[in-house]
């Protein structure tokens, strides 16, 4: 699985390693791999919109 990866121990005994592992950390928080799926909804914070929205919830039972 991927999160055994996760806890894995290892050791950094000298510079360049530590400054390489600190890089490779910089790059994957700033260009990750994963692409969401669908986009994201911002969710409802108008009133008429959230009425409307569980009437049609309510409507569907």
């Amino acid at each position: 699985m991927a999160t055994s990866s996760i806890f894995a121990n290892f050791n950094i005994t000298d510079k360049k390693t530590a400054e390489d592992f600190v890089a490779a950390l910089d790059a994957s928080a700033h260009d990750p791999k994963r692409v969401p799926v669908s986009p994201v909804k911002p969710p409802l914070t108008d009133h008429a919109a959230i009425r409307a929205f569980l009437a049609k919830r309510n409507a569907k039972k």
